[in-house]
C-alpha cells in the first residue's frame, strides 16, 4: 500500500500539538519530531553519548540536560551547528523506522523545522498550523518558564510565518479547538478521495 505523507509544521504556540492529536484521534499514525529527540536524548539514546562527549556539562542521570544544551547554544555562536550535526541525521533515521512500519493509507510527519530544513520534499503535502501573530504570543508566554527573550529566540530561529503561508499546500487557522477538529477530519477525507 501506497502511503500518503503528510508533513504538519507550524511556529512556536501555532496549535501544532494540538492538531496533530486530532489527527491521532482519528486513526492516523503521527510520527513527532520531538518525541523523537526526547527519545534520543533519554538514558542509552543514540544521541546522548556523542552530545555528552561535545558538551559534558549537558550530561546528567536523566539522559541529556537540554537546559545545558540551550545555555551552551546562547553562549556559543558554533554550538547548534554542532549539536544539529549530530541530532539531525539520528531524527532522520528515526523518521524512516517510523515510516517503515506504517500500515495506514495516510501518515503524518509533525516537524517544527519542515521548510527550515526542506524537508518539505521527503513529503506528498504539507499542512501548516497557524493562528494570528497576538494569539500565539499569548499562548506561548503562557506556557511555564517562558520569557518574551526565549518565544523571540525561538522565532528568530523559525522561518517568518508568512513564508511559511506561501509554501504550504494547506493550511489551518486555529482559533477553536472545534473548528481544528473539524477542519482535520475534512482533510482526511479530501486526501482519502483524491490522493490516498
Amino acid at each position: 500500500m501506497s502511503v500518503f505523507r503528510l508533513g504538519l509544521t507550524g511556529s512556536i504556540g501555532m496549535g501544532k500539538s494540538t492538531t496533530a492529536a486530532f489527527f491521532r484521534e482519528a486513526g492516523v499514525p503521527v510520527w513527532d519530531a520531538d518525541a523523537a529527540v526526547h527519545r534520543l536524548y533519554a538514558p542509552g539514546g543514540a544521541a546522548a553519548d556523542p552530545l555528552g562527549k561535545i558538551c559534558p556539562a549537558a550530561v546528567s542521570d536523566q539522559g541529556i540536560d537540554r537546559a545545558a544544551l540551550r545555555d551552551w547554544i546562547a553562549a556559543d555562536a558554533t554550538a547548534l551547528p554542532q549539536i544539529e550535526a549530530i541530532v539531525h541525521p539520528l531524527v532522520a533515521v528515526d523518521r524512516q523506522a517510523f515510516a517503515d512500519e506504517i500500515v495506514s493509507d495516510i501518515a503524518v510527519f509533525d516537524i517544527p523545522l519542515l521548510f527550515e530544513k526542506g524537508t518539505e520534499a521527503e513529503m506528498d503535502a504539507t499542512l501548516l498550523v497557524t493562528a494570528p501573530a497576538a494569539l500565539q504570543r499569548a499562548r506561548v508566554l503562557a506556557r511555564p518558564g517562558m520569557t518574551q527573550g526565549q518565544f523571540d529566540l525561538i522565532r528568530a530561529r523559525q522561518m517568518p510565518d508568512a513564508e511559511k503561508r506561501a509554501k504550504a499546500d494547506h493550511i489551518v487557522e486555529t482559533l477553536s479547538l472545534d473548528q481544528t477538529r473539524a477542519y482535520v477530519l475534512a482533510l482526511i477525507d479530501y486526501l482519502r478521495k483524491n490522493h490516498a
